[in-house]
């Protein structure tokens, strides 16, 4: 006989795009010819730069002639992207080996599955938060029951217009063995600078924690004194994991290609350095057989000097959005965070809505589609969330409609 995996049961329902679908599909029958605009989108739109696509097709072709064609390959990635990734943190001034990069089919993977390495332990998330990180610390057995937005056994950091969206340890007796960290952050695209990350570093290297920092989307940080890998703090490589993606930089949400980074300097209570290393990849040895092939040499055109300037180009173009988005907002005397060095805006409701009813509203109003904040979790509540991923003119749109048509 066997029995099921009971914390599945402890999972919340996450009825955010559900019920932002069902919302927007009961208005669009209650209001039929009403053009409805999207700003809460995280995907991304536009189409994937020529140098990149031609490595794709690069890689389809190899597999097109028997001379070239290629099975299996390394399950930590191939040597030449492990290598070139290796020389594009060196631009940091970040100094990693080859060995200690593996490439993955996706960030969001990588942060569910890089867990397993370590025995049940007190979990430190951001609130808000990418619900990667909570559920599936929930899924192993790592909270107690979800109660008033919260699991209990979970330690979360609140980040508050107060502390300039920043996560900071709560004065708690207990001491989290895993602390998620995301900079810049979805949702609230805020950027933690060098000092804040210092004090996590710091922290962790005392308790012997380790970080797991998710970097998947620092190619927004334009800001040249701003971090973007958590590499750039001293000692992080003894406390951190550092796991990044293709998806923002160039548009490889639906390829599927990411990393991580697990230095063999990193250690936890009871091990010694090369140990969660040799673990990881272990792990990837034995549950995955490397990314696909294709999207690996699309991966290694997006690196080459050439790939970098156009997904350099494919970054600014969302901005350019972020910018449009935040201008609106504060000529109408909304006030609203990030989108400077993030492509997600962090808006205040008006009036200090609550975040459902503000969605409502803005619907209704100006028929615009946002993430209410409260999904994210509990200090969600009274933001939304806003996105610059989109057509430029459809950006144009949605922003132009708010500016004419919400009452605030």
């Amino acid at each position: 006989m066997v029995r099921i995996n009971k914390n599945f049961e402890r999972v919340a329902p996450n009825y955010l795009f559900s019920e932002i679908t069902e919302r927007t599909r009961k208005f669009r029958e209650e209001n039929p010819g009403v053009k409805i605009h999207r700003l809460g989108i995280g995907n991304t739109t536009e189409a994937i730069p020529p140098r990149i696509i031609a490595g794709l097709r690069a890689g389809v072709e190899k597999l097109s002639n028997v001379r070239t064609y290629t099975g299996y390959g390394d399950e930590q990635g191939d040597a030449r992207l492990r290598e070139a990734l290796v020389k594009n943190y060196g631009r940091r001034g970040v100094d990693l080996d080859s060995t200690e990069i593996f490439v993955s089919d996706g960030a969001k993977c990588d942060v569910a599955n890089i867990q397993s390495l370590f025995a049940d332990t007190i979990v430190a998330v951001q609130d808000p938060a990418y619900p990667v990180y909570v559920d599936t610390n929930v899924i192993a057995g790592r909270t107690g029951e979800f109660r008033e937005g919260k699991y209990s056994g979970m330690i979360y950091m609140p980040c508050t217009k107060e502390n300039g969206f920043t996560p900071e340890l709560p004065d708690v007796q207990e001491t989290p063995g895993l602390i998620y960290l995301c900079s810049p952050n979805n949702p609230t695209g805020a950027v933690m600078d060098k000092s804040a990350l210092e004090k996590f570093v710091r922290i962790a290297r005392d308790k012997k924690s380790v970080i797991i920092f998710d970097a998947a989307y620092a190619s927004f940080i334009k800001d040249p004194n701003l971090p973007r890998s958590i590499y750039e703090i001293d000692g992080a490589k003894e406390c951190a994991i550092e796991i990044n993606s293709f998806s923002k930089i160039c548009g490889f949400t639906g390829v599927r290609l990411g990393w991580s980074v697990v230095p063999r300097s990193l250690v936890a209570e009871n091990t010694e350095p090369g140990k969660l290393h040799s673990m990881w990849n272990r792990r990837q040895t034995t549950f995955f057989n490397g990314a696909s092939n294709i999207a690996q040499e699309g991966g290694l055109a997006a690196l080459t000097d050439e790939g970098i300037r156009e997904s350099q180009e494919l970054v600014k173009y969302y901005m350019e959005n972020a910018k449009i988005i935040r201008e609106a907002l504060l000529n109408k005397g909304i006030a609203v965070h990030g989108g400077i060095n993030a492509p997600y805006l962090w808006m205040e409701n008006p009036n200090g809505m609550r975040s459902w009813n503000f969605f409502d509203k803005m619907l209704n109003e100006a028929h615009v589609v946002t993430t209410p904040g409260s999904g994210f979790g509990p200090s969600g509540e009274g933001y939304t969330r806003l996105s610059s991923f989109g057509h430029t003119e459809n950006i144009e749109e949605a922003v132009d409609s708010i500016r004419r048509n919400l009452k605030v």
